[in-house]
Order: C-alpha cells, then structure tokens, then sequence
C-alpha cells in the first residue's frame, strides 16, 4: 500500500485502485481527490463528508427459542 498521509485519520493513497479497496473495506463505494504537498491522492468514498461519517451498523441479536421438557421422568426421593 502506498498512503501518502492522512486526513481526518483517513489513509490518502496514492493510486485509484488502493481508494476504491479501502472504500469497499469499509461499505462505500467511489472515491475523490486532495492535493497533498503537490501531490494528487486518492481517498475512498464518494465525498469526503461520505469518507468521515461512521457507517451505521444494525446490530442482529439472534432469538433463542426454548422448547420446555416434556421429559416425565420420575426419580424423587
């Protein structure tokens, strides 16, 4: 990986393709463009507004579902 730096702790690469894989890493799609130290980088996500925001998670909590005992073993004492 070639990061240039980073912006608002996001990697700035220095290739399309590096952008576009840190996007798809993260659920984004696209990229866009800064200039740094003369340089032209590529960060992943659309905008950068798209790149900072934090994507929202749903989090599934699986249903347990208990069968009751329909064991009819005795065995007091």
């Amino acid at each position: 990986m070639s990061v240039i730096t980073t912006i608002s702790g996001i990697p700035l690469y220095s290739t399309r393709r590096e952008a576009l894989a840190w996007a798809r890493a993260n659920g984004l799609t696209g990229y866009h463009t800064h200039v740094y130290q003369g340089k032209t980088g590529f960060m992943g996500g659309a905008t950068h507004s798209q790149a900072t925001t934090p994507t929202t998670q749903t989090v599934t909590t699986p249903t347990v579902t208990s069968t009751p005992n329909t064991n009819s073993g005795g065995g007091g004492y």
